[in-house]
């Protein structure tokens, strides 16, 4: 995984609440095991209604999502994260997520941010109003910030270490493989081992 430090780009708008992971990615499309190429089928049944906003012309290419509150509930599905991750998206800010969808965003390298209901009302009307604009979420900072406001958040320092570092769990135990080596080499034969 990448270190994430700051996130820069334009905001797309996707004022809704409650948006469940079987709406970010429709479990037909959960057949595979590989992490990426779930990009297309993100939002799928809303997109195939048509005129969906992260459709719009204006909204391409935005980096930073920009969502009502409790984005993410619903399953625990990681294959959510995948899909907003390969579509671009590097950042989600939300009046509240799911527990287990922000901590499936940690792993997967998408820095999801909490922000007070009014603050993520302003992005959203901004990112509607002038999609053009840029914003920065800066992670070392823990401040959302554009032309005229800084919004400051708070994260987990445990996920903002391993999203600084470029850490997931499985990078996370590898740092200790001579202790574990060591450790290993001490077992008694009689004992199972990982070979």
């Amino acid at each position: 995984m990448e270190p994430v430090s700051k996130v820069t780009g334009r905001m797309a708008p996707l004022d809704r609440a409650d948006v469940d992971t079987d709406q970010i990615i429709p479990k037909q499309f959960l057949k595979r095991i590989e992490r990426t190429g779930y990009g297309p089928f993100l939002f799928y049944d809303w997109r195939a209604k048509g005129d969906f906003v992260l459709d719009r012309p204006e909204h391409k290419g935005a980096s930073v999502l920009v969502t009502g509150e409790n984005f993410g509930c619903g399953s625990s599905r990681e294959h959510a994260p995948w899909a907003i991750k390969d579509a671009g998206y590097h950042a989600i800010i939300s009046p509240t997520f799911a527990d287990i969808f922000r901590a499936n965003c940690y792993k997967t390298g998408i820095l999801a941010v909490t922000l007070p209901d009014r603050q993520v009302r302003h992005l959203i009307d901004l990112a509607t109003e002038d999609p053009a604009m840029e914003i920065t979420v800066d992670l070392e900072a823990q401040e959302v910030r554009g032309d005229g406001f800084a919004y400051k958040f708070e994260i987990d320092a445990f996920a903002r270490g391993m999203l600084l570092g470029g850490l997931d769990e499985i990078t996370l135990v590898e740092r200790h493989a001579s202790s574990i080596g060591a450790f290993e080499s001490q077992r008694p034969a009689w004992l199972p081992s990982a070979k």
